[in-house]
């Protein structure tokens, strides 16, 4: 079992298609600073271009307005800023992300220079040809940056979230590394109202969180310096 790209995504995600697709992103943040509701300005700028459910879910999770933007990134702190913090890990965010990326999926750097991607876990989650790489680049990620203790963040309605819990813990990584889980039933709202640094590419909680930080990015330039990214920032 993979996390690997659909059998459309070269075609839907192929150089000629960015352009298109970086103007439906400016399109749809336009719309959203402005107050309109995402399912109808996502269908508006959809259709006028007439985009594939997969392509509208990468111009979504890239999309968002100058104001979220601007302040995202104040409140961004850099691998620079994380020595001697702890840091909060929106689990299936991150792990999922990597994973996916891993296998050959591809990925989309939104307006705010996150790197997110269209995979889901449908209710469930499978451990992956992927997963062990991914946890091993998030520890090797967590040694450099000198961060001193992590919590995972694990949304417990999800299938097999005790079974990543358990697999978190045991890495080989997690006692020096000071790691531990958490299966809340809602990890947005922990995720919002914690004052250590999160980890997450969530839009929502990226606009009422106290301080993030980059995750996925520096975690692939070392385990998938060529992964498949994608540019919808313009």
């Amino acid at each position: 079992m993979a996390r690997g790209a659909d059998p459309e995504d070269t075609d839907l995600f192929a150089p000629r298609r960015v352009s298109t697709l970086q103007t439906a992103v400016a399109e749809l943040s336009w719309l959203l600073g402005r107050g309109y509701a995402e399912s109808s300005a996502l269908a508006l700028v959809g259709n006028r271009h007439r985009l594939r459910k997969r392509q509208r879910d990468a111009v979504r999770r890239s999309a968002c307005p100058d104001a979220s933007v601007i302040d995202r990134h104040a409140r961004r702190l850099d691998t620079a800023a994380l020595s001697g913090r702890s840091v909060v890990i929106d689990g299936f965010n991150c792990l999922i992300t990597l994973e996916a990326a891993l296998a050959g999926a591809p990925l989309f750097r939104g307006r705010d220079g996150v790197v997110r991607d269209i995979a889901s876990v449908h209710g469930s989650w499978r451990r992956v040809e992927t997963t062990a790489a991914a946890l091993a680049g998030i520890a090797e990620w967590q040694r450099e940056t000198g961060l001193v203790a992590a919590t995972w963040l694990l949304d417990r309605p999800v299938a097999n979230s005790g079974r990543l819990a358990a697999l978190i813990e045991q890495h080989e990584h997690a006692a020096a590394l000071h790691w531990t889980t958490e299966l809340p039933f809602d990890p947005d709202a922990l995720l919002m109202a914690t004052q250590d640094v999160v980890a997450t590419a969530d839009g929502t909680v990226l606009d009422h969180c106290t301080t993030w930080t980059d995750l996925v990015g520096p975690v692939l330039a070392r385990v998938a310096p060529h992964a498949w990214i994608v540019d919808l920032g313009g």
